[in-house]
């Protein structure tokens, strides 16, 4: 995957001004880096980036709301979890076992 990091040091006082905003309303873990992940994953996803013009770069950071990029990376964990992993599967087990019948005392 490219990184574009032309276009990136283009936009970064975007993205820095973007991040003061989250971090005002207390969204203290996004980077910069990551805005830019989810700008290139979701918001310009079909778009060819190399082609984009400074100011609609700039226009998608700014309309990014904290809303849509928690409620992104809400999904993309959901996504990568993996509830059959080596860790989980004792859990899942637990789960799926059926309950042991108690013996009935006569």
């Amino acid at each position: 995957m490219l990184d574009f990091t032309e276009q990136y040091d283009m936009v970064l006082p975007a993205l820095e001004s973007k991040i003061a905003e989250f971090h005002y309303m207390q969204y203290d873990t996004v980077t910069p880096e990551s805005l830019w992940q989810f700008c290139l994953k979701k918001k310009w996803k079909k778009k060819n980036i190399e082609d984009m013009r400074l100011h609609e770069m700039v226009n998608d950071i700014m309309g990014t709301t904290a809303s849509e990029f928690v409620a992104y990376h809400q999904v993309e964990g959901l996504k990568g979890a993996s509830f059959f992993a080596e860790g989980n599967l004792a859990e899942l087990e637990q789960l799926l076992r059926p309950a042991s019948k108690k013996p009935t005392s006569n």
